[in-house]
């Protein structure tokens, strides 16, 4: 995967959310064909999207998984805005004591730590997005009336859940 390919996800996940709330709020106030161009042309920045039907319902559950894939994609793009932040800036954003730190007791093990596991949650967060910009056209394709694609709606629901119990673990956390 090159790096304009990986630009095109990040992009894509970045405006996913916003997108879908757009064309949800069209295909719920009677403007479906309205709400299926303006998702079709979002997804045509990560290639030739599938033909979405103009009809409301298609439309407003295209929009309702992109919604919530959209709000899934807040997690690796945190990751990614993070990482540089906490991770390669860890020795300016904590100033110490590194007693309980990861990789402490010393400021070298704990900056080292934290870039490196930062590093790998970059990664996993680029594969992330990948992976939603993926499923949400495969589950715009299903709409649309491709054959196949049992699996999308468990999927989209499992990493709905997934992503609520990492965020809700996550407030604990802080």
């Amino acid at each position: 995967m090159d790096i304009r390919r990986i630009g095109q996800f990040v992009v894509y996940c970045s405006g996913l959310g916003l997108v879908s709330a757009a064309s949800l709020g069209l295909a719920v106030t009677g403007r479906p064909a309205a709400a299926a161009r303006l998702s079709t042309a979002w997804q045509s920045r990560i290639g030739p999207p599938p033909d979405l039907p103009g009809r409301v319902l298609p439309a407003a559950a295209n929009a309702a998984v992109g919604l919530l894939l959209g709000l899934f994609a807040l997690i690796p793009l945190g990751f990614e805005l993070i990482f540089p932040i906490r991770g390669l800036g860890y020795g300016w954003v904590d100033p110490g004591p590194y007693d309980t730190a990861w990789g402490g007791p010393g400021l070298a093990g704990a900056w080292t730590a934290h870039a490196v596991i930062g590093a790998a949650l970059a990664v996993a967060g680029l594969f992330m997005m990948a992976g939603l910009a993926a499923l949400h056209r495969r589950w715009t394709a299903r709409l649309a009336g491709a054959p196949g694609g049992a699996w999308v709606l468990p999927v989209v629901i499992l990493s709905g859940a997934a992503g609520a119990l990492f965020f809700i673990g996550w407030l604990r956390q802080i």
